[in-house]
């Protein structure tokens, strides 16, 4: 249960945070600082969902595994938002590239669960 509330905060944590980033990039016209207020005010619910789902995931897993379970959602969220909001679809080299980090977090997780902490 554990795993699947970190999973699923660690989604929508990343999903606010692509549009922090990215969700300027239809708006080039736009002051900068106009976008980079828009951007910290979107982040902000980030920050309130990727806490807590590093938080409580820690020691279902380890913060590595965290880690690299974050940068395989941030990727596919990214993927999602690029064809649907921006239009532009990943090259081959791009899905190849995403393929090698699902292979990267299969093999973290090859690794298990973390041990209990010694201290």
């Amino acid at each position: 249960m554990i795993a699947l509330k970190t999973v699923l905060l660690l989604l929508a944590s990343n999903a606010f945070m692509t549009i922090a980033w990215y969700g300027h990039l239809k708006y080039k016209s736009s002051a900068i600082w106009l976008v980079i207020g828009a951007s910290w005010l979107i982040a902000l619910p980030e920050y309130c969902l990727q806490v807590p789902a590093n938080r409580w995931g820690h020691g279902t897993f380890t913060a590595p595994q965290l880690k690299i379970i974050q940068e395989a959602i941030s990727v596919s969220v990214f993927i999602v938002f690029s064809i649907a909001y921006l239009h532009e679809h990943p090259r081959l080299t791009d899905a190849i590239g995403f393929l090698l980090i699902l292979a990267g977090l299969a093999v973290s997780l090859l690794g298990g669960r973390a041990l209990p902490s010694a201290g």
